[in-house]
């Protein structure tokens, strides 16, 4: 699919996606508590609708398809369902690493064996609705993805969980936003100490919830504001201030590299409104152990806007869709950016670039290793490009369908649209 971007773009209210992270928790959490209507403004998205059609129709064999965070929280949630389960998805998430909360959950009174490689989808589960839960220690630098996973269906376990994490505690938004939507369904689950969490035995309480609009998805929107030399001002419908999402630090964020955001509610409907500014750094530092999801923005937002960056806290990147570093650094070099990993958790741009020429530009297509990010920090850089061919382009319906529909209606000309 080839993008093409004229030189003024038209600023317009962008009604975002709904957040696959707080829809795929509030599903666990409501399957559990035996609520028979689904929580409101729910994401419509590959990875929701993945545990939506399980849990729907209950199949022999339940294929998550690429959707990591719902192999994750399916697996909790089967481990305390009556019944045998098999549980496995697409070939990438066979090659994704689920060791770590599988020993969790068999510690804790789980049935679960792998079908084929040790310590790799596909899983089979054999229900356990008594699973005894106690105490558990676990490396606070595993994905926040496990712990929340054990944290859902804590209240259901006997003993319920006093959760322990060692060292460096990474994405730890995740983890608290975890918590207080189980709190909002009833659980009691609180940081007992710095490094602990205890959620007690008990249930939780049907009730009706409302899903926030997705900071990630807006991640995209501020990178177009941030490339774009034409739109002054652009409308992001559905964002709130006091949001749960870790993402939403991209207001912060994205203040050094000249956007500026405030919030306006109307018709009881917030929304963010983001300004230029003046105020670019010359270089830029930043720890995405909070906030790995936006990495891959930031990586291209800087290098198109020639800001030298050193970012750190990128460690779980090797373990998303695709190993995330390894193609940002492989995609950067096809525009002439040569990016540096340092260590296990950062990368790096000094600032210099390998010219190429326009003729060149016209022949450059951006992989996207069927990882939707890929595809959605790649497209504004087509700004700059002024075109630029994305591969695989349907990716992005993993958490954002009408991502490319949504472009299209500021201007960006897409030559084979998509639903």
């Amino acid at each position: 699919m080839t993008i093409k971007v004229p030189k003024i773009l038209t600023p317009t209210a962008i009604d975002l996606p709904s957040s696959k992270s707080i829809s795929n928790r509030v599903l666990i959490i409501n399957a559990l508590a035996k609520n028979n209507s689904l929580p409101h403004n729910l994401s419509d998205c590959d990875d929701t609708n993945a545990v939506l059609q399980w849990m729907k129709n209950k199949p022999e064999v339940i294929d998550i398809g690429a959707a990591g965070t719902a192999m994750r929280f399916s697996t909790a949630l089967l481990a305390m369902t009556e019944g045998t389960h098999v549980i496995t998805g697409s070939e990438r998430m066979k090659q994704r690493p689920i060791a770590i909360l599988v020993e969790a959950l068999r510690t804790l009174g789980a049935d679960i064996s792998y079908l084929e490689k040790e310590g790799f989808p596909p899983l089979k589960i054999i229900g356990n609705t008594d699973m005894k839960g106690g105490s558990l220690a676990l490396d606070g630098s595993v994905s926040s993805q496990f712990i929340s996973a054990l944290l859902m269906i804590a209240p259901y376990m006997l003993k319920g969980l006093k959760l322990a994490l060692k060292n460096n505690v990474i994405s730890l938004p995740y983890i608290n936003m975890t918590l207080s939507i189980m709190r909002y369904f009833g659980a009691d689950a609180e940081w007992t100490s710095e490094n602990e969490i205890t959620v007690k035995h008990g249930q939780y309480k049907p009730c009706d919830y409302r899903i926030e609009n997705d900071w990630s998805a807006a991640s995209y929107w501020y990178e177009i504001m941030a490339l774009s030399e034409s739109m002054n001002s652009l409308t992001l419908q559905g964002l709130t201030e006091k949001s749960l999402q870790g993402d939403s630090k991209v207001v912060q964020i994205f203040e050094n590299l000249g956007i500026h955001t405030r919030f306006e509610i109307h018709d009881n409907i917030s929304a963010a409104i983001l300004t230029k500014t003046n105020k670019i750094v010359n270089s830029f530092c930043y720890d995405f152990s909070g906030q790995p999801d936006i990495a891959q923005t930031l990586v291209v937002t800087c290098c198109m806007m020639n800001i030298p960056f050193t970012f750190s806290g990128l460690s779980t990147l090797k373990i998303k869709e695709t190993d995330r570093i390894a193609a940002l650094i492989k995609e950067m070099d096809k525009l002439g950016f040569s990016l540096q990993e340092t260590g296990s958790d950062s990368l790096s741009w000094d600032g210099s670039h390998r010219n190429i020429t326009s003729k060149e530009l016209q022949h450059i297509a951006i992989d996207t290793y069927k990882d939707h990010r890929m595809a959605m920090a790649f497209a504004p850089a087509a700004i700059k490009t002024r075109s630029l061919i994305i591969n695989d382009p349907l990716v992005v319906t993993k958490s954002y369908t009408s991502f490319w529909n949504d472009l299209k209606k500021i201007g960006f000309i897409i030559d084979n649209p998509v639903p």
